[in-house]
């Protein structure tokens, strides 16, 4: 047990503090004090589907959860592509926002060329490229144009990864009638990790760091493991905890 000094929004000193003078004391004793944590992978509905949910709603969410900085996905609509989307959502953000922000870059075959500037905005946290159809319609699939995306620009591409031209073949498992019990067949592990040894390979190739998020298999680990000279990795909390 300890105390915390805080000043101007900062922690100032750590230790026994019971002479000290404050304008505020809070009792925290019995509980754990954290610091504010960063989640790089946040997808709000802002702009085009803020009936479930919006900057405002998504950054106090985070705020009651102890996040205190979030970099927020290109899948929105219109899609997150352009330094006009990018604007948009800081002026949406701006006064609304309960927590520290920035934006991702969507990568496309039509603003590839200029990723280098893009990813530079203000506001903007890096480039996001998707090898298979998620939410929304973002997708970047070849591997002549995901080389093209990791030839212009330096900032470590983060990256969606699952290879569509599986998902495409193995999406007649689904039928007329799909259930949700069949989204593991259809999106399965080797979707991912087909499309991982892809572009491991790819950003070698380029020279170009990469970041592959919601990594689910511990094979995929393993190999990112092997692999981290060039590739970071992030898993979500379910897939820590959740087999299935």
């Amino acid at each position: 047990m300890t105390d915390v000094g805080v000043q101007n929004g900062k922690i100032v000193q750590i230790g026994k503090l019971s002479t000290a003078k404050a304008k505020k004391v809070i009792d925290a004793k019995g509980l754990y004090v954290l610091p504010g944590a960063i989640d790089t992978q946040v997808h709000f509905r802002e702009p085009g589907l803020e009936h479930k949910e919006d900057l405002a709603t998504g950054t106090k969410s985070a705020a009651l959860g102890g996040i205190t900085t979030i970099f927020e996905m290109p899948n929105t609509n219109p899609q997150t592509i352009t330094a006009e989307a990018i604007n948009t959502k800081l002026k949406l953000a701006h006064g609304r926002a309960w927590v520290n922000f920035g934006f991702f870059i969507g990568a496309a075959k039509e603003n590839a060329k200029k990723l280098a500037e893009l990813e530079r905005l203000p506001g903007c946290v890096g480039v996001k490229l998707f090898m298979g159809t998620s939410t929304g319609s973002l997708l970047v699939k070849a591997d002549e144009d995901i080389l093209e995306v990791f030839k212009n620009g330096t900032r470590r591409v983060a990256i969606h990864s699952e290879d569509e031209y599986r998902l495409i073949e193995r999406k007649k498992l689904l039928g007329d009638h799909p259930a949700v019990q069949m989204h593991p067949e259809w999106r399965d592990a080797e979707s991912a990790f087909l499309a991982t040894r892809r572009v491991v390979a790819l950003a070698r190739k380029a020279n170009r760091l990469i970041h592959v998020l919601h990594i689910t298999t511990a094979e995929e680990i393993k190999f990112l493991h092997e692999n981290k000279d060039i590739a970071s990795v992030e898993c979500t909390p379910q897939h820590l905890t959740l087999f299935a």
